[in-house]
């Protein structure tokens, strides 16, 4: 029998490895690249009108209303009913837009009925009454004395990847009318082209605009007439808000205390930045209520495209749960909800059960029936099944992608919780 030395078996382990390697390389691009042909099918069939921010004359009987201010650092453009395009802008723009949605026996909760011409049919589609601008702050406080409920709540919209700045005002109409949520809505939208193929070009989108944002949550804060802020944000959006968060950290030496809670949907961004992001936030961060699904084809194109590490929306963050429940962050896990969307990426705002789930976080409610907050608990069992709005979702208190290794783990709450590290056996912890 021919000896095998150690030689040979160590070369044969790192063949193995290699292999494995390799297949796993080349599985996940081939996922990858069959959702971007879904993504570009879909795209093509869009054939959608984009004109659609045409005031009509009136909403109809039966229909219901949201009056938005929109904030946008996108540039504006001279065709008729799109206002602003995807492209960077040089200021800051302001508009108070009013959207009729059409009655609840003409539609469906979770959808938005785009229009199917110029000008709308308010009784079956999405149609606008109003685009005004704000001249002044004078104009913003009149328009929060009209759409202030009694606990004087904000609610900031950031949108993600692919939209347009009509597909933003409508989204955020829909989640505010089908949620049940009456927080004065504020939208914030950046330059995105609305093109599947820029992603990049979205990306850098966001870190254009993280500035605007930060101001934006900095002055909500600071007004006297504001008492709570709560800041919602999808996808690509999710980055974007936790960077702004980060910058009102550093600007602010922590975040305001009336910022009190952030919603990150199928949130798109890496792991390891997002631990960051929270660590250099500082210990008074608000509460992150996290949704996400490991059945999301559109974050695992991102994690294709952004060298396989997972990203904080697609990832199954239970197992982490005991370890990290006294870190205060809910992770709604929505793996086990049939979506709407083929992509399984607005599950949080397309299913019925999902966006009356988010109205109640939205309107600062607990997640957990019976319970102020969950951010005030301790001790909460790590993974609960519960029926919440007759879904099938997960939630557990954990801090979602914080855990790289055993090591990480244990330094995780000693990172949250002090501005520095000590040195370890020639190591601080980052």
């Amino acid at each position: 029998m021919q000896k095998v030395g150690r030689r040979d078996l160590a070369g044969s382990t790192r063949y193995a490895a290699c292999a494995q390697r390799s297949l796993t390389s080349f599985a996940l691009k081939r996922s990858g690249l069959s959702v971007l042909i879904s993504l570009s099918v879909l795209a093509g069939c869009a054939g959608r009108l984009e004109n659609v921010l045409q005031p009509v004359a009136t909403a109809g009987p039966g229909t219901s209303t949201v009056d938005m201010m929109v904030a946008t650092t996108r540039q504006p453009t001279d065709k008729a009913g799109e206002l602003y395009s995807g492209e960077r802008g040089t200021a800051i723009s302001l508009n108070d837009i009013v959207v009729s949605i059409p009655p609840d026996r003409n539609r469906k909760i979770g959808e938005v009925q785009w229009p199917s011409h110029v000008p709308a049919n308010p009784e079956k589609e999405f149609a606008v009454l109003k685009v005004g601008k704000v001249a002044s702050e004078r104009n913003i406080f009149e328009w929060f004395g009209k759409n202030r409920n009694a606990k004087r709540q904000v609610v900031i919209f950031v949108h993600g990847f692919n939209n347009t700045y009509a597909d933003a005002v409508f989204r955020f109409a829909q989640i505010m009318h089908d949620s049940g949520t009456d927080a004065a809505p504020i939208l914030f939208t950046w330059p995105s082209r609305g093109n599947v193929f820029d992603y990049l070009y979205d990306k850098e989108s966001t870190n254009f605009s993280r500035r605007a944002l930060e101001d934006m949550i900095l002055q909500a804060a600071k007004s006297p007439d504001v008492g709570e802020v709560t800041i919602l944000a999808h996808s690509m959006g999710s980055w974007l808000t936790a960077e702004a968060l980060r910058g009102v950290a550093m600007r602010n030496k922590t975040i305001p205390s009336k910022v009190k809670n952030v919603i990150l949907a199928s949130p798109d961004i890496d792991i390891d930045v997002f631990r960051r992001q929270m660590i250099e936030m500082g210990v008074q961060r608000p509460h992150f209520t996290i949704f996400s699904s490991t059945k999301d084809k559109a974050l695992q194109v991102s994690r294709w495209l952004s060298g396989g590490v997972n990203r904080v929306g697609g990832f199954d963050s239970t197992p982490y749960a005991a370890d990290l429940a006294k870190l205060g962050i809910t992770v709604v896990d929505t793996s086990s909800v049939k979506p709407d969307d083929a992509l399984g990426h607005n599950t949080f705002a397309d299913n019925r059960g999902m966006v009356q789930l988010l109205g109640r976080r939205l309107a600062g409610q607990s997640l957990d029936a019976g319970q102020v907050s969950l951010a005030d608990r301790v001790g909460i069992a790590a993974v609960r099944t519960a029926d919440l709005a007759g879904s099938a979702a997960k939630v557990a208190v954990a801090a979602p992608m914080s855990i790289i290794s055993d090591d990480a783990r244990q330094v995780l709450k000693q990172q949250l919780s002090s501005g520095s590290s000590p040195i370890v056996d020639g190591r601080i912890s980052y």
